[in-house]
């Protein structure tokens, strides 16, 4: 089986940074425990909100608003852990995590405590395919590979909030009014333009596309189609799209690699 690490995490070290749909917080988990696994240490954190991880996704969760201080605190855990969850603020009410800014990401990357930094940078309200308003995505100028995510279950369904976060403007994005068809083509509109999935992205950063939810063959063949249609354009928006499955596990199913046309 194919290794979300061994994919996009081919450096010594760097930040990951997630936007886009529904499933990134499972899939940023599930990253973390495979570099930690080969010895990496890793901190997972976000510049919105997450919810507060369970002991399976995490078994170290730092809270300090002074990222200083945080620092101190995981110089001391990290000599009997590899992976580190922190955030700012602990939102009893809502059982969520606030995170950090950017700025505060940087030091944390330039403390040197950490190989991997993964960053939920983005916030879909769990659906499966968002279009970003004006202040999003909030990704950390330092990031070296962007992933954004979207949901395979929205092929064939119509335009709606209940599926799209920000739905009408992706409806404008993708061509579509609400109520009309998604396809393959609305979706990879979306990935490929400048006010859509990789808004914002900094311009050092690997892109990745990983599309989730493909848990049939008929979702599988839906990826491939959106990777056909995405390789064919004279600048394809990634590297690659990675076809897959992230909840209770990690399945790759796909590495479709994206190449610039001649």
């Amino acid at each position: 089986m194919m290794s979300l690490g061994k994919i996009i995490c081919t450096q010594p070290n760097g930040i990951v940074s997630f936007v886009g749909g529904g499933g990134k917080t499972s899939l940023l988990f599930h990253l973390a425990h495979q570099l930690a696994h080969s010895g990496k240490r890793v901190l997972t954190t976000t510049t919105t909100k997450i919810f507060v991880p369970s002991s399976e996704q995490s078994g170290t969760v730092l809270v300090a608003a002074d990222p200083e201080a945080l620092l101190m605190q995981a110089s001391s855990l990290l000599l009997n852990t590899n992976h580190i969850t922190a955030a700012a603020v602990q939102m009893v009410e809502s059982s969520k995590l606030q995170g950090f800014t950017p700025e505060a990401i940087s030091l944390f990357q330039k403390s040197g405590l950490f190989c991997w930094i993964l960053v939920e940078a983005d916030g879909s309200a769990r659906r499966s395919l968002k279009a970003p308003a004006e202040h999003e995505p909030v990704i950390p100028g330092d990031t070296s590979v962007l992933v954004a995510v979207a949901g395979l279950d929205l092929i064939g369904e119509p335009l709606s909030e209940q599926l799209v976060f920000r739905s009408m403007r992706a409806g404008e994005i993708m061509g579509l009014s609400i109520g009309e068809t998604i396809t393959e083509t609305s979706l990879a509109r979306l990935l490929v333009h400048p006010m859509g999935s990789f808004k914002g992205v900094p311009p050092q950063a690997r892109r990745f596309i990983f599309l989730n939810k493909a848990d049939s063959a008929e979702r599988c063949a839906y990826g491939a189609t959106v990777s056909h249609i995405l390789s064919r354009m004279e600048s394809p928006p990634a590297e690659a799209v990675i076809v897959g499955q992230a909840l209770d596990s990690l399945r790759i199913h796909a590495l479709h690699q994206l190449m610039v046309k001649a």
